[in-house]
């Protein structure tokens, strides 16, 4: 039925027959969009920015990459950092490998982008401040996302030819383009060729960490290795036609990772017996004399038993060469911190102890305690044209202080306007209270209030560093439940916590301690696995442990739920209390507690495919897989490998919507006016555009609502609506933070 006309008369000819006439969706009705206005919902930086790069030729222009969140510039004017990468689909170009602004066109920056070995890596080239880019694929890869991602800077632009660049890549060796990175070929004649793609999963190398020229001497040219082997520093006064190791200096066994010049040519380089982040358990300072050739040792700590750690960003002062800065990694004992030298590296001051911080506008940095200087030092500068003016970054924010040059206290503030690189897991937007309680990766999670400012309702007693589940009772949504992880192999209290508040204070729930496992694995709520669910009414809390259970009394007392198998995801009903639904992934069915959870059955599934087991998950981080309409009791929702199904009647008869779109994730919002049916979110394919979707009808039509300006590189986690709010929808990425959407004026 592919021509014109074809529709139309098979329904006429079935209505002359007499013969019901079914719901159809035809593909051709989907498509179009709605203009949306998007922005972050705010937390404030709240993960790792490995490196931070101010320009050189221009004053307030500085640039700071991320790994998964894509690269940001500073906007002087507007005293916020500026997303740059929003446009883009890919999602490994927000794996930021390199920074390189242009060192004699203040406009033009580039990019090195590639999330890990595995994915597309591509040379990003922008000459309007990185307002548009070029993307250049490129043959080797990258590891924007991999340990040793705060080595660098490994893209450097030639000052006296700024069409000249070099690339240290991580496993084939040294490439540089001769056209502004438009073409690249292997430098063959550099002693390295690299180690070659990794053939296991989570393996990298360190590769060539770096790249300096030096914009005195026209051709010379430094590049640091940070692989195994007896030469760590190399060198060449031809613009890259030869190269010698740079003999004597650091121990073989110390691996480069950064190096700074001075005016003076003093090259100071940063060393460890890993790539980081994690790991480094010795490091070290050195200071090589271009002119002379040789190496001299100015590590601030020396001596038989440094603490553990090592070191790793490192900056000179543009006025001063003998202003030397370099910070410390994974040193917990007492903490990571910064040294300042103001002669060249004889003296050091250690700055954490006489610094402070003002967290005011980011509370969350607050939420074990005051907030300490930082970890995972990995990137540090001094604003080359103010040498008070400096920053640092930390795996959960970045600091500047405008007292650098200062003696006596030095106060540091988050410099995180406009930066929202966190990883959100969850989230849920509840009938009542506040708009939207989240779960984040590394920072627990939060109740926002004020979606302009940092939250100060963070998910404490217990903090759980991933939250992984959330639920709300649908009929008194103040009440609220959460499951989540640390970054240990076991939680220390425990994994489960709820709310009578809307998520503004916790209490934990421990369950009975599950049996001993054969292989010797912690039990779900030991490790965070165990999911958690909470009634229509907030009387009922299930867990989905190894035997599942269920409280009525705030987790003073458990029993057993009958007939629901172990680690089944468990969906409750948001208007009826007495009905939970579940996927049985071992029977491919779907089942039913009509009881307030005591018990489930099996669900007669009307339409549904014999065979759901393909919905099976392990993953603790996974949405339950039916998702209940927040007004109406019984009615329920299923995406079953890309196509939405739709129950009004508990589960015991299910429909199809529209082959339309290919479904990955979804989410219900409020209907619009004098429609039965929720609005639907969605991420999803509709003609092979991957996009985020709207249908007001049940499915049958979709429309965009996101655009090419504002697509986060598609690494998405959630999708949903504001049972509230007709139009609003939430968007959790993965790097680039928790976006709110609303219909742009005059849409619907």
């Amino acid at each position: 039925m592919g021509f014109p006309g074809a529709r139309s008369a098979f329904i006429a000819a079935l209505a002359l027959s007499g013969a019901a006439m079914p719901t159809f969706a035809w593909a051709g009705e989907s498509g179009g969009s709605v203009a949306y206005d998007w922005s972050n919902v705010r937390v404030g930086g709240g993960g790792f920015a490995p490196g931070i790069v101010f320009s050189t030729v221009e004053p307030g222009l500085a640039y700071l990459r991320t790994d998964m969140g894509g690269a940001y510039r500073w906007h002087a004017r507007e005293k916020r950092w500026l997303p740059l990468q929003d446009a883009m689909a890919e999602g490994s170009y927000m794996g930021v490998e390199s920074v390189a602004p242009d060192p004699v066109e203040a406009g033009t920056v580039y990019l090195a982008a590639g999330m890990g070995s595995r994915a597309p890596a591509a040379i990003l080239r922008s000459t309007d401040y990185g307002a548009h880019w070029s993307v250049i694929p490129v043959p080797f890869a990258m590891g924007g996302n991999e340990d040793g991602r705060g080595l660098g800077e490994r893209l450097a632009v030639d000052p006296s030819d700024n069409r000249r660049l070099f690339f240290g890549s991580r496993h084939q060796g040294l490439w540089t383009s001769e056209d502004a990175g438009v073409n690249w070929r292997k430098v063959e004649s550099f002693p390295l060729g690299g180690l070659g793609l990794p053939t296991a999963r989570r393996q990298t190398h360190g590769g060539l960490s770096f790249v300096v020229f030096d914009p005195r001497v026209k051709g010379r040219v430094f590049v640091g290795n940070a692989d195994s082997g007896a030469h760590h520093l190399y060198r060449s006064d031809d613009g890259g036609r030869t190269w010698s190791a740079v003999a004597g200096g650091p121990p073989a066994d110390l691996l480069a990772a950064k190096a700074a010049l001075g005016r003076d040519g003093m090259l100071t380089v940063t060393l460890n017996d890993g790539i980081g982040p994690n790991g480094i358990r010795r490091g070290a300072v050195w200071q090589l004399d271009t002119a002379r050739g040789t190496w001299r040792d100015v590590t601030p700590l020396q001596g038989a038993n440094p603490p553990p750690g090592g070191y790793m960003g490192v900056s000179v002062s543009a006025s001063d060469p003998k202003m030397i800065a370099v910070s410390t990694v994974d040193r917990s004992r007492p903490v990571d911190t910064v040294w300042l030298s103001r002669d060249g590296g004889e003296s050091w001051d250690e700055l954490w102890r006489r610094s402070s911080r003002d967290v005011s506008q980011t509370p969350f940095l607050d939420f074990d305690g005051k907030a300490n200087f930082g970890h995972w030092i990995a990137g540090l500068a001094i604003d080359p044209f103010d040498p008070g003016h400096a920053a640092y970054v930390t795996g959960a924010t970045v600091y500047g202080t405008n007292a650098f040059d200062r003696s006596g206290g030095m106060l540091w503030k988050p410099w995180t306007s406009g930066i929202e690189q966190t990883a959100v897991i969850t989230f849920i937007s509840p009938t009542g209270g506040a708009h939207l309680v989240s779960g984040f990766g590394d920072i627990g999670g939060f109740r926002h209030d004020d979606f302009a400012g940092s939250p100060s309702r963070i998910h404490l007693q217990p903090f759980l560093t991933n939250t992984n589940t959330l639920d709300y009772a649908g009929k008194s949504p103040l009440i609220m439940v959460r499951s989540g992880n640390t970054h240990a192999r076991t939680v220390p209290d425990t994994s489960l916590a709820w709310s009578k508040d809307g998520g503004g204070s916790w209490t934990g729930l421990h369950v009975p301690a599950c049996a001993p496992r054969v292989d010797g694995s912690p039990c779900p709520e030991a490790s965070g696995d165990a999911a958690i669910t909470v009634s229509a009414d907030g009387s009922t809390f299930l867990v989905e442990t190894d035997v599942p259970r269920l409280s009525r009394d705030r987790g003073v007392h458990w029993q057993v739920v009958e007939g629901l198998r172990s680690r089944v995801r468990v969906t409750a009903d948001k208007v009826d209390a007495r009905r939970f639904y579940a996927v049985d992934f071992d029977q491919g069915r779907v089942v039913r507690s009509d009881n307030g959870g005591a018990s489930f059955h099996v669900a007669a599934g009307r339409g549904l495919p014999a065979d759901l087991t393909s919905l099976r998950s392990a993953n603790r981080e996974h949405p339950a897989p039916i998702t209940a309409e927040p007004t109406r009791a019984g009615a329920l929702w299923l995406n079953i490998e890309g196509r939405l199904w739709h129950s009004t009647d508990f589960g015991e008869s299910w429909r199809a919507s529209s082959d339309a779109i290919a479904v990955e994730r979804f989410g219900l919002g409020k209907g619009a006016a004098g429609q039965a049916e929720p609005a639907l979110y969605a991420l999803g394919s509709v003609a092979g555009l991957r996009a985020i979707w709207r249908s007001l009808d049940g499915g049958a039509r979709w429309k965009r609502i996101n655009d090419d300006q504002h697509q986060w590189g598609l690494r998405i986690r959630m999708v949903s609506g504001d049972p509230r709010l007709f139009g609003r929808v939430y968007v959790a990425t993965d790097g680039r933070g928790l976006l709110a959407g609303d219909p742009a004026k005059g849409e619907l």
